[in-house]
């Protein structure tokens, strides 16, 4: 599927320019639609639940075929903070590194079970190579966004794998902001994955996954353990602990309905998106963007690696975001910085867009 073919899929950008993905995207139809025929069936009474429970596993199925893991290693659970509190419960007691700036739901998590060191933000921005500089033999795990929801950079995932080697710590890895934009590479190979998938996924929020290393599997321990703890078929009543699933599916919340659904209509999308030529189109949008931004004396708030996330320093974010919307621009202001995000839906005429309204502004 091309850009085009991709973005017209999205009713709004017809008379949007939608650089808010960071925060939600817009619906994409065939979504919508599989929900405007769950709604209609509900109304109706013609709907048969058993079907609608099932779309969680078929989700889950989807999910492993577009990151290309086994399914028994992967749990649907309903938001980031779940996954990473799963994570939390299971892992043995130790110090925990995040950094300061960290976005809450990959935070919060930690603070509440574990003896946390919290790595600054240096000149406003998060760094690889103070995450490393953290991490010592008394470290259990290092847990870290892929792409920094404040900052937009990308972490050196390598990086942080080989040093979390090296202390014998476990990596959990935060995908909500990169995944679907960017190509994960097997190869990094953390101990823990997590994404919500309301953002680059395109799902309804409240689908989320956990995905576990094949070896970290055994010791995943359900946070609030129920009947779709147990392996399928599943059972309604009676039992013991001694029923969990073997695998990952062991930690999967009771499905939100209607949130499934739409996640598996979404990821339906994806199997007609050539990964690489995703993540080089989103970049080369972020890339112009940046320099046209450059030219208006505006520049990135880090000078860590780009990504598809364009984060621009300003004392005026407020002006900035007024000339935004006069210009049916959608982005983000953060107090000293505005943020800008782009899909594969996107084209230069958000582009061009964005750099006519910063222009005003700046002017």
């Amino acid at each position: 599927m091309t850009p085009a073919e991709f973005r017209a899929l999205f009713p709004a950008l017809r008379d949007r320019v939608w650089l808010d993905t960071p925060g939600a995207p817009p619906g994409a139809e065939p979504v919508v639609t599989a929900m405007r025929e769950v709604f209609d069936a509900w109304s109706s009474g013609g709907f048969d639940w058993l079907r609608w429970d099932a779309a969680a596993a078929d989700a889950r199925e989807l999910f492993a075929g577009f990151l290309g893991v086994p399914p028994g290693t992967v749990a649907t659970v309903s938001s980031l903070a779940e996954a990473a509190a799963t994570v939390a419960a299971s892992l043995p007691r130790g110090r925990v590194v995040v950094a300061g700036e960290e976005f809450r739901s990959n935070r919060f998590p930690w603070l509440a079970r574990h003896d946390v060191v919290s790595v600054p933000a240096r000149d406003g921005w998060t760094r690889t190579e103070d995450l490393i500089a953290a991490l010592d033999e008394d470290v259990a795990l290092l847990a870290v966004s892929e792409v920094t929801s404040r900052e937009g950079q990308r972490l050196d995932l390598a990086a942080l794998r080989a040093a979390t080697d090296r202390v014998g710590a476990r990596l959990f890895v935060n995908l909500t902001q990169s995944l679907g934009a960017l190509r994960y590479d097997p190869s990094v190979a953390p101990d823990y994955l997590a994404v919500h998938g309301y953002k680059w996924l395109l799902c309804p929020r409240g689908a989320a996954w956990l995905v576990a290393r094949p070896d970290r599997v055994a010791g995943l321990r359900p946070l609030a353990p129920g009947w779709k703890s147990t392996a399928a078929p599943h059972g309604y009543f009676g039992g013991g602990l001694d029923d969990l699933a073997p695998d990952a599916a062991r930690c999967d919340a009771s499905p939100a309905w209607f949130s499934w659904l739409g996640a598996r209509a979404a990821l339906r999308l994806f199997h007609h998106l050539d990964p690489a030529a995703v993540e080089r189109h989103v970049l080369g949008l972020a890339g112009h963007l940046t320099g046209e931004a450059a030219a208006l004396g505006l520049r990135r708030v880090h000078a860590g690696p780009a990504s598809h996330i364009v984060v621009l320093a300003t004392e005026d974010a407020d002006g900035i975001a007024r000339s935004l919307a006069g210009h049916g621009v959608r982005a983000t202001a953060l107090g000293d910085r505005v943020r800008f995000g782009f899909h594969y839906f996107n084209d230069e005429s958000d582009v061009a867009a964005a750099v006519r309204a910063l222009a005003v502004a700046t002017g």
